[in-house]
């Protein structure tokens, strides 16, 4: 799993058929425990409702599918949580 802080939203009128009725986010890696950004952007299906500016929790490969609701949904990363609060020691 990833944490990370949904940026933007993304439409595409053209894609896989499995696709339709999947709300689309942009999604930029944080590190946990800082606000500090890791990494480049990427596009992860969002299953919960989450909002641009919110805080997220990530899971990718074969986790994303699964959260998706199929394991044949061509996605790489699924929106499984939003985040509250987080206290790293």
């Amino acid at each position: 799993m990833r944490v990370g802080q949904v940026i933007g939203s993304l439409w595409a009128t053209r894609k896989d058929e499995a696709l339709n009725g999947l709300k689309l986010l942009v999604v930029q890696p944080l590190h946990i425990g800082s606000p500090a950004k890791e990494g480049a952007p990427f596009v992860a299906v969002d299953r919960i409702g989450a909002g641009v500016g919110e805080s997220v929790i990530v899971v990718s490969g074969s986790s994303a599918r699964n959260a998706a609701g199929d394991n044949h949904i061509p996605v790489d990363a699924t929106v499984v949580g939003i985040v509250d609060d987080m206290e790293v020691s």
